[in-house]
């Protein structure tokens, strides 16, 4: 703790920002390590399983349709209207765009097929189906 040493009885005036500083690098901190937690979906997909499957490239077109059918588009649930609007918006300023599909084993494959529809319609030309890898 500082203190002046003269002798005047004037009060300390000076505000002492450390203990500040130090709680708030501790917060941010705290905030760094768990936002991936908290960013990721809480949807638990039961992806198909293949021998042939290649590694992907990151995309910022992520589609999952979970096994109740719902669909999720880049984490929040959506449905193919949005979807189709989403691909209209990234082909406009991204003609290269790639959309990522992630469906449920228990998906019928029609909503497979309207979830892809609804891409292609949208202008986006390129997408992948997610896959988890056969253990050999």
């Amino acid at each position: 703790m500082a203190a002046k040493i003269s002798g005047d009885d004037e009060p300390i005036s000076d505000i002492n920002i450390v203990p500040f500083v130090d709680i708030i690098l501790v917060v941010l901190i705290i905030f760094m390590i768990t936002t991936p937690f908290i960013m990721q979906s809480h949807i638990k997909i039961d992806l198909p399983q293949a021998a042939s499957g290649e590694d992907g490239t990151p995309s910022e077109f992520n589609i999952s349709v979970a096994s109740d059918g719902r669909i999720l588009l880049n984490g929040e649930v959506s449905d193919l209207q949005r979807v189709n609007a989403k691909s209209q918006e990234l082909s406009q300023t991204n003609p290269e765009v790639q959309a990522i599909i992630a469906a449920d084993r228990e998906v019928p494959h029609g909503q497979v097929v309207e979830v892809i529809d609804a891409v292609k319609t949208g202008g986006v030309k390129r997408f992948a189906i997610t896959i988890d890898r056969k253990r050999q």
